[in-house]
């Protein structure tokens, strides 16, 4: 029997949003690593006053594409600058769909001049791989699935551990004997420990300094204890699922748009070959922000920010709409922090641990105005944040908005129905809402 497509499940539901709105669902966090090792706020406060490890070995999906044609498969189906792109260097991966909107993104590492090695959730790679395939391109390609969604007994593809935070360079120096070669922002160099063999990505999730070190999975252990031992008498903290996903919220990334795929003509067959237990077919939408059009989550890639990845000195799947939207895209990226007292009226006087991607209202006194994205507490602010989607004409530091928080029903009820949530006055502040992400995390 043929497993279920996105395709199916959309005409069983009978619309994108009807199968993809789950009111109630829990809000991703990495698998496999413990919830806390440290307790989550400590583990959010040493990002910035001593130094981390996250292990990010299986919650991402990794792909290696190969072969004589691989760049040019990847220029075919991205938006990226391929000409200026050297071996070593990473890049934010950049897929759109016809219309310009975002598939999603990932990180695209440039292993040799014929094999790329792509991360992230499974949507960006599939994308590739389909379009590579149709277009046919001479390439191979390699994945390997997060470990929820690997066979039993099959290990991942490759180890990923990100030392950041203000000592992370004095437990390097301890790690390998020394400074690791001088590399620019997301750029990575050769090194080894103990005769293991490996890649340093200049890269912090947070906005602080740090590599992220990928390697075969076979040296996992070898290098992860090296690791942890260097950072034992500097205080080092283990990254725990909880605290991890929170890391965004200072370095202004929104890890979890909506694919744009569920609606053109031309994706019919693109759909059909996407298992329905997929990121496309199961990851959930909610929140206070409810339509009936799945093209109403949609966002282009300069509302999230990646206009300085975008070329447009090649032809690629989406670029004639995307031109468009690089003078029109009605809204921008920006932090919102929540009123304290706000926040403690409506969830408690402790909120605990607050970590979600609803889709909430945002809305002034004309009416709807953005929509939030990623939530969650922050404890060296004290209060919420949230990643959210504006219009330009309202983000401006300082402009004063309301989040509407509460979950939508969903179908059967109207979209604008007044369902009693508590409104929570938030404050515009710029994203990345981290002064070091915003000013100095990318100048080399």
């Amino acid at each position: 029997m043929t497993a279920p497509s996105v395709q199916d499940g959309i005409d069983k539901a009978g619309s994108a949003v009807n199968l993809l709105w789950k009111p109630g669902a829990r809000a991703w966090t990495p698998e496999v690593i413990e919830p806390e090792y440290a307790g989550w706020k400590v583990e959010q406060h040493a990002w910035y006053d001593l130094v981390t490890i996250a292990d990010l070995s299986h919650h991402m999906s990794d792909t290696v594409i190969e072969g004589p044609d691989a760049t040019a498969a990847l220029a075919a189906v991205s938006a990226n600058n391929y000409e200026k792109f050297a071996v070593g260097q990473a890049k934010q991966f950049v897929p759109v769909a016809e219309d310009g909107n975002i598939i999603t993104d990932g990180i695209l590492l440039k292993e040799s001049d014929e094999r790329y090695l792509l991360s992230g959730v499974p949507a960006a790679q599939n994308w590739v791989t389909y379009h590579s395939r149709r277009m046919g391109f001479d390439v191979t390609f390699e994945t390997n699935r997060e470990t929820s969604a690997r066979p039993e007994g099959v290990d991942p593809m490759v180890f990923r551990y990100q030392i950041q935070g203000p000592l992370a360079a004095e437990l390097i120096e301890r790690a390998f004997g020394g400074p690791l070669p001088e590399t620019r922002f997301f750029h990575s160099a050769p090194v080894s420990l103990g005769g293991r063999n490996f890649r340093a990505l200049r890269h912090g999730m947070a906005g602080q300094a740090g590599f992220e070190f990928i390697g075969n999975w076979a040296d996992a252990g070898f290098v992860k204890d090296a690791l942890m031992t260097a950072g034992e008498p500097l205080g080092l903290v283990h990254q725990g699922a909880w605290a991890y996903p929170t890391a965004s919220l200072g370095s202004g990334w929104i890890p979890s748009p909506t694919a744009a795929i569920y609606t053109q003509p031309e994706l019919l067959e693109y759909r059909r070959s996407i298992p329905l237990f997929s990121y496309e077919g199961m990851k959930p939408l909610q929140g206070s922000f409810y339509s009936e059009n799945i093209e109403d989550y949609y966002c282009s890639p300069y509302e999230l920010g990646y206009g300085r990845s975008i070329s447009f000195d090649h032809d690629f799947i989406g670029r004639d709409a995307l031109t468009k939207a690089r003078t029109d895209a009605p809204r921008t990226k920006v932090t919102l922090v929540f009123d304290r007292d706000d926040v403690h009226a409506a969830l408690g006087e402790d909120p605990g641990f607050v970590h979600h991607y609803w889709r909430n209202r945002v809305e002034t006194r004309d009416g709807l105005r953005g929509v939030t994205f990623q939530t969650g507490w922050l404890d060296s602010e004290n209060t919420v944040l949230a990643l959210t989607l504006v219009d330009r004409s309202i983000a401006e530091p300082g402009t004063e908005v309301e989040v509407v928080w509460g979950q939508h029903p969903g179908q059967g009820t109207a979209p604008d129905a007044d369902l009693g949530f508590p409104r929570l006055r938030a404050t515009v502040r710029p994203c990345p809402y981290n002064e070091v992400s915003r000013t100095r995390y990318r100048q080399d």
